[in-house]
């Protein structure tokens, strides 16, 4: 029987995939975690939004975030002797068509929106701003020489675009009022 808990990381280390320790606040530990946060948002705005279109788009995104999450807990050099599942061009093809869809039914945008309006529009705007957030973590680990594929970095940034026009479109869809921004003067 497989066991959730081993008491390895009681001291606060942790395994990458090919075996190399590290303290759980590395920075790959902080992007694939915040890959983790992310994918669990999503999961939340795809129960919200109760309709079976988002909900498969939103499946398939969060296959590939667990794909990314494999990329980023996979120790650079090593190597592993298991197959990882891999990003390629075309996921991130596939998020620019459903922007495209959805951009083509919704009002065009004359100002800044407030998140708000509908719970699950709502949620996506939080799931937007944590993957701005893995993003800059993986920008960072670029930075500072980890390594990390560039299509990680693209398909973080698209998808963050998705999921903003994907608020708007759970918004649209469920005849919530969009919240513009109007700037104190």
């Amino acid at each position: 029987m497989f066991k959730i808990y081993t008491k390895t990381g009681d001291k606060g280390g942790t395994s990458l995939i090919g075996g190399v320790r590290v303290p759980k606040n590395h920075i790959r530990i902080e992007s694939y975690g915040t890959v983790d946060e992310l994918n669990s948002y999503i999961g939340m705005v795809s129960d919200m939004a109760a309709n079976a279109e988002i909900t498969d788009w939103l499946r398939e995104i969060q296959d590939r975030l667990f794909t990314i999450g494999s990329v980023l807990a996979t120790a650079p050099d090593k190597d592993i002797k298991m197959k990882l599942p891999d990003l390629h061009e075309s996921d991130i093809t596939w998020l620019e068509e459903r922007i495209d869809c959805m951009n083509e039914t919704l009002p065009e945008m004359r100002s800044f929106i407030l998140p708000g309006g509908h719970v699950a529009a709502s949620t996506c705007h939080v799931a937007r701003c944590v993957c701005r957030r893995a993003e800059r973590i993986c920008v960072a680990m670029q930075e500072q020489q980890e390594h990390i594929p560039p299509i990680v970095i693209s398909y973080l940034n698209r998808l963050s675009d998705f999921l903003f026009v994907l608020a708007r479109y759970i918004g649209h869809k469920a005849n919530a009022p969009e919240i513009p921004w109007r700037a104190r003067l």
